[in-house]
């Protein structure tokens, strides 16, 4: 199911310088980073980066994604039953930055397995959530995905954090 959402435009001056101000006030709330996979309708594996990431309810288990409309796996994204939630670990910051990069290769290195539903998953995430579809929302420019949580792992490792647009590590 897909909704979308009434929205009034700003005026083309303030709007620019907002989104600027916003901008900046976003990067100073520190965040998880997760990398959300899936394999598309023709068997290839897609992923993306995502800081806005949350849980949303307990009973029944749902978390919630956004992901750009922009962003060259959204097709995927979008027809997909099931994917997975990774929280990605501190020392592997740069995964996060791998799957935030277009037009490279996101899983190369060997990083990743493949679950009982053929996603791809990297074992080393500090947790591992596998999602069914559960209900998408399109929103200006982002999709809202809504995962039903089947499965989750979880290791004792520190995740990575993002803050003013940088990796950080929480204190032991």
């Amino acid at each position: 199911m897909t909704h979308a959402l009434p929205h009034a435009a700003a005026p083309a001056p303030f709007a620019e310088e907002l989104s600027t101000r916003f901008r900046e006030a976003m990067a100073s709330y520190p965040s998880g980073v997760t990398v959300v996979t899936t394999t598309d309708d023709q068997g290839a594996w897609r992923g993306f980066t995502a800081t806005s990431f949350c849980s949303l309810s307990v009973d029944p288990p749902l978390v919630l994604v956004c992901l750009a409309r922009t962003a060259q796996c959204h097709t995927a994204f979008a027809k997909a039953d099931s994917w997975v939630v990774q929280v990605v670990p501190h020392r592997r910051a740069d995964l996060a930055t791998r799957f935030a990069t277009r037009g490279v290769d996101k899983f190369g290195g060997g990083d990743f397995t493949v679950t009982a539903a053929g996603h791809p998953v990297f074992e080393e995430a500090a947790a591992v959530m596998e999602c069914e579809s559960y209900v998408r929302y399109d929103v200006a420019d982002h999709t809202i995905l809504v995962g039903r949580v089947r499965d989750v792992r979880v290791r004792e490792v520190a995740p990575a954090v993002y803050f003013r647009r940088g990796f950080h590590a929480l204190p032991d």
